[in-house]
């Protein structure tokens, strides 16, 4: 009796395999199967996508070069379903002709203040983000982890630490801004900074810095002794 992929345990659909174990653990056919989304009636869009490289010898090089009529051959393959995979072909060429920039070090408060001074210029309300770092305070993401009114953002620790282990960051660095102009450090800035700088140490993740921007001027955590 044929499955659904929908009826697969979890850990055996692509989509949740991935989520799970990450990309690398999919096979070719299973990758190509979040693409297309579903199969026929026949057979499932994994058991589908495992045919379609069949005929082409499982060579990505050679699937890369169908056109539209040649993938519509096979039964289950539409034009939507074709246009999907030329697509992501097309994507992985360029992807292997794009020159990988190189990313920004953010080794003082001066660099990360014109860095993301743009992103939070002029804004009417706080904004609280945490950019990650590598060992070489190299950027590695940049996540906005809350978004409140005048005067106050909230702000969970929880969320940080989940985004900081996900990057595998090394250290990071603690941002929000002031709407009003002031720069000076609130009580509750300064009690939340050191809750999070206690919390990073039971996950051997620094925090190198938490700067509080206006659209002018900054005041650096790090700069004042605060940390």
């Amino acid at each position: 009796m044929k499955l659904a992929i929908r009826e697969w345990a979890e850990a055996d659909r692509p989509r949740e395999k991935l989520v799970e174990q990450g990309r690398r653990a999919l096979t070719n056919a299973e990758l190509l199967a979040i693409l297309i989304g579903s199969g026929s009636s026949q057979e499932s869009a994994v058991e589908l996508c495992r045919r379609l490289l069949f005929g082409v010898e499982n060579n990505l090089a050679t699937l890369s070069k169908l056109e539209v009529a040649d993938l519509c051959r096979y039964h289950g393959i539409g034009l939507a379903k074709a246009i999907t995979i030329i697509a992501a072909m097309e994507i992985g060429r360029r992807r292997k002709d794009a020159k990988e920039l190189p990313s920004s070090v953010l080794n003082s408060s001066k660099r990360v203040f014109n860095f993301f001074r743009d992103r939070l210029l002029d804004l009417p309300h706080e904004e609280f983000w945490v950019l990650f770092l590598n060992t070489g305070c190299k950027l590695i993401d940049t996540q906005l982890i809350g978004r409140g009114g005048n005067d106050f953002t909230p702000v969970d620790i929880r969320i940080i630490l989940r985004h900081a282990l996900q990057a595998n960051a090394h250290s990071m660095i603690l941002i929000h801004n002031h709407p009003s102009g002031t720069l000076a450090p609130s009580l509750a800035d300064k009690q939340l900074t050191r809750r999070i700088v206690d919390a990073g140490k039971l996950m051997d993740i620094r925090v190198n810095d938490h700067v509080i921007f206006t659209d002018q001027h900054y005041f650096s955590f790090r700069d004042e002794g605060l940390l």
